[in-house]
């Protein structure tokens, strides 16, 4: 292994971390403006679910598929968990999807119409049910709702309105299951948003119990906040759920993790490590949340993974007892040092060598590059209908 002062330490923190990867980021997806298609896009969410396993088998950092419903409906789901099984991966968490009907223009699990409300209600009771066939643990929410005009909506009405359709939907949880409450800052509305920050989602799913937590998207926040500080309080809290990790440049953008803040990705992953996130028994899950519009998806999909396993090495490296003793004494700059010598640490060499010593590729870019697969897909998958998010 390349002589990096610390590395061998850190390994049995690195064997833990594990990246749930989501099956529509295998789907076609665009701008606003067109969804594009590429050859040997999926056809089936059986096809989906063997690419993500390409992912895993390359990087050993994606064990599991999150599914989107109903975009991942099946009539089986016993038997897509053995198709899953039978390519080395398992179902991960269901997210629910209320922001493509026509009756949820206004809203949905906030409407002011109860026939509304009983619908979206409905459909997350159906995500659960599909926990139940997969043995899933999370039921992931993300409402498009809000409005675009002062005056458009009742603000707190819809409070109340979506904390009563949230203990619905809670209720039906099995022991072992939890309710993950997402929040994005903007868009689709502009004037408010029902679920627009951590604050928001920490305040509703405090309401329901222990078993309802904060979902934290990296790219759903005003520009210039300090997401890691948010990672802290709602790790301090005991209600961060689950990461959606992504990156943007301007907005929700959706791109591949690190891409535009590499150190952003670093100083969240330090604050993941303080708080106890990557511990053995840390209930955290590390997921994408990613769309590839003009990138191949699945090297998309492997260059993110790779992305947090390096960040997250960096942050492993990071001399907390010097940090420490910088901080106590008042040592601005050499606190500063310490932490940018972490962030600076060239740990690629490293994690090719470990990569190596697992019997994983220890390129797996270059592997998936040379492995043919791309080609192969593009020549099997002609005809059917390509999958997307539309």
């Amino acid at each position: 292994m390349t002589d990096i002062p610390g590395f061998a330490a850190i390994a049995p923190q690195l064997e833990r971390l594990a990246i749930e990867v989501p099956s529509w980021a295998y789907g076609n997806s665009g701008t606003r403006f067109k969804v594009f298609g590429t050859p040997g896009t999926p056809r089936s969410i059986e096809e989906k679910i063997a690419d993500a396993a390409v992912v895993h088998r390359l990087t050993g950092l994606a064990p599991s598929v999150a599914l989107h419903i109903p975009w991942d409906l099946v009539d089986d789901y016993a038997a897509l968990g053995e198709h899953a099984a039978s390519h080395g991966v398992r179902l991960g968490t269901v997210n629910s999807n209320t922001f493509q009907d026509d009756d949820y223009k206004f809203g949905a699990l906030t409407h002011v119409d109860a026939k509304v409300r009983r619908k979206a209600i409905d459909h997350h009771l159906e995500c659960v049910d599909v926990m139940d066939a997969t043995g899933a643990r999370d039921l992931k929410i993300w409402l498009a709702e809000g409005s675009n005009y002062p005056g458009q909506a009742d603000l707190r009405g819809r409070q109340d309105r979506l904390a009563e359709s949230l203990a619905a939907i809670y209720d039906r949880l099995g022991e072992e299951q939890r309710l993950v409450l997402e929040y994005k800052f903007f868009e689709p509305a502009f004037y408010h948003t029902d679920v627009p920050d951590w604050g928001t989602s920490y305040a509703q799913v405090s309401a329901l119990g222990e078993r309802a937590m904060v979902c934290l998207d990296t790219g759903h926040h005003a520009p210039g906040t300090n997401i890691e500080f948010i990672v802290m309080q709602l790790l301090r809290l005991g209600r961060l759920g689950s990461f959606d990790f992504n990156s943007r440049f301007y907005a929700d953008d959706d791109l591949i993790v690190g891409a535009a803040d590499p150190f952003q990705l670093f100083r969240i992953m330090a604050e993941v490590i303080r708080g106890g996130a990557l511990d053995a028994d840390s209930e955290v899950a590390f997921m994408l949340d990613q769309c590839h519009n003009v990138e191949d998806k699945i090297p998309g999909q492997i260059r993110s993974v790779l992305n947090v396993q390096e960040m997250t090495a960096r942050a492993l490296l990071l001399d907390r007892d010097a940090l420490a003793a910088a901080e106590e004494a008042g040592d601005v700059l050499g606190g500063n040092e310490v932490f940018m010598d972490a962030f600076q640490t060239d740990v690629r060499p490293a994690l090719a060598a470990w990569r190596e010593e697992r019997g994983l590729p220890p390129h797996p870019m270059r592997a998936y590059a040379e492995s043919g697969y791309q080609q192969e897909i593009e020549e099997s998958r002609v005809g059917g209908t390509q999958l997307s998010w539309t």
